[in-house]
């Protein structure tokens, strides 16, 4: 087992796309959400649900919090898992594929698996609707959170996609496909920017044609590459977290834990003052796409100084940064560095040497195998479904799960462990305090069934949970504001207090 790295907290948000089979025309993808939603608090009793209006789309019942320390709820008509915060990115992974593993056993259990799919994506084919992976990371308050403190980021972020993009086939239509122009917000058909969509095989990233600005406080009216809404779910003196919207959902363990490790290195780099200079991209929104979308797989970047590099050498200006600054001090950076490298290295070969490690290449790959073997196009519409089917979080229908089992994907945690971490929070964050809230209240009973449904906006409900505090009916408000102090003695005293 890895050392954690060094004062990070991480948190992954990720929203499924759902799957309905034309033979179950009765029910919107919507009624399978809450039934799947209801299945896990009212018959797995997996965790309790919320008794308050946790805000004007999320009333009671819409959601709640599990004994893993993370949340399940419904966001616009999609389930979203929020992990629990980990210290580590080990513990980071099994989280998140714990969340996965709770949906599908639902729909295991519900007799669904034959005409319902979970799919861990970002794109809707059909629609060309997105959906979101979110990324949380806590950083100090001395973390220069400016437009010019935060532009070694947002350079890291564009480039990054060459090894945290999921791949998709197409492109999303010029009237979803939306850039900035001096606060206006404008196709980019309209002025002639990017190659034809109709014509894109393949690209890099999901999300990368739903970003629309560099930075913007709100998430769902304006996307972009970081949120600045200063909400820290922790001691606002102390922290801020960093709220990440352009991230696509990773299948790979490898791909979820080197996004998370290297962009906590790049953020460690800010905050101490080593991050590389004069790399500033020119039109961050515009560069996201290009190199999303470029076939070529060149990757070029126009800076503000008018220089343009590759993406590749600018990544590797970032890796030296972090080798000179940040190596050795734990074990899950040195593994982090030296997987930054060699990833790196392999981009500028064949692409097929990244197979099982970057989802755009394991997904490429098994479509081009799949071109070759049928002799057929990009066209073909069978493409979308097997890009489709590579998120399917079914391990009998999944093609990354394939891959996995083929033995072509290495693995950074285990199936014990991510079965552990369905029902047990991290055990060295806040989550593991409030996990033994969330575990009181179910030995208590829990709420009822009717509960959310009846709930008196009169009277304070029987309890009340949030990231950061907790409040039972008739005691005092327990606030959590460390996200790295477990709270286990102080939370068991408070709930068995008279």
């Amino acid at each position: 087992m890895l050392a954690d790295m060094l004062n990070r907290i991480f948190g992954l948000e990720t929203e499924y796309g759902l799957l309905v089979q034309q033979d179950r025309p009765d029910h919107s993808p919507t009624w399978f959400a809450h039934k799947l939603r209801d299945h896990i608090f009212h018959v797995q009793r997996r965790g309790v649900l919320d008794l308050h209006h946790r805000g004007h789309d999320e009333p009671p019942g819409n959601g709640g919090f599990l004994t893993n320390a993370g949340r399940i709820y419904l966001d616009m008509g999609h389930l979203e898992y929020a992990s629990p915060e980990c210290e580590s990115l080990v513990d980071a992974v099994a989280s998140d594929r714990a969340g996965d593993q709770i949906l599908q056993q639902a729909i295991d259990e519900l007799g669904w698996s034959e005409t319902v799919s979970l799919i861990k994506n970002n794109i809707d084919h059909e629609t060309d609707a997105t959906f979101g992976s979110h990324e949380n990371y806590l950083v100090t308050r001395r973390f220069p959170f400016s437009r010019r403190g935060l532009g070694p980021l947002v350079t890291f972020l564009v480039t990054r996609q060459i090894f945290t993009g999921a791949g998709r086939i197409g492109a999303a239509s010029p009237q979803d496909a939306w850039i900035q122009m001096d606060r206006l917000i404008v196709p980019r058909a309209a002025i002639g920017h990017g190659p034809d969509v109709s014509q894109m095989p393949f690209q890099l990233s999901q999300r990368a044609d739903h970003i629309v600005n560099d930075f913007f406080e709100w998430v769902q009216q304006n996307r972009a590459i970081v949120n600045t809404r200063d909400e820290p779910l922790a001691d606002p003196n102390q922290y801020r977290r960093i709220h990440l919207l352009l991230g696509d959902s990773n299948m790979a363990e490898f791909a979820t834990a080197l996004k998370l490790g290297t962009t906590g290195l790049v953020l460690q780099l800010i905050e101490e003052g080593h991050a590389p200079h004069g790399l500033e991209v020119d039109e961050p929104v515009e560069t996201l796409q290009e190199i999303s979308q470029d076939q070529d797989r060149e990757w070029i970047v126009r800076l503000q100084s008018g220089r343009t590099m590759s993406a590749i050498d600018i990544q590797e200006q970032f890796l030296t940064a972090a080798q000179a600054h940040c190596r050795g001090q734990d074990e899950e950076t040195d593994w982090v560095l030296a997987q930054w490298e060699a990833v790196l290295r392999d981009l500028r070969g064949d692409y097929t040497m990244l197979v099982g490690r970057v989802d755009w290449a394991s997904k490429l790959w098994l479509l081009e195998t799949y071109r070759e073997a049928e002799q057929a196009d990009w066209r073909d519409p069978m493409l979308k479904s097997l890009d489709l089917e590579y998120h399917n979080l079914h391990p009998g229908r999944s093609l990354y799960h394939g891959l996995l089992q083929e033995g072509r994907v290495p693995r950074l945690t285990t199936d014990t462990a991510i079965h552990l971490a369905m029902t047990q929070p991290p055990k060295n964050t806040r989550a593991y305090g409030r996990s033994e809230v969330v575990k009181h209240l179910l030995a208590c009973g829990g709420a009822p069934e009717t509960d959310h449904a009846a709930a008196d906006e009169r009277f304070f409900p029987a309890y009340v949970i949030n990231w950061s505090i907790f409040q039972l009916r008739g005691r005092t408000p327990f606030p959590m504001p460390d996200p790295f102090k477990t709270y286990a003695q102080d939370v068991r005293a408070h709930l068995h207090t008279a």
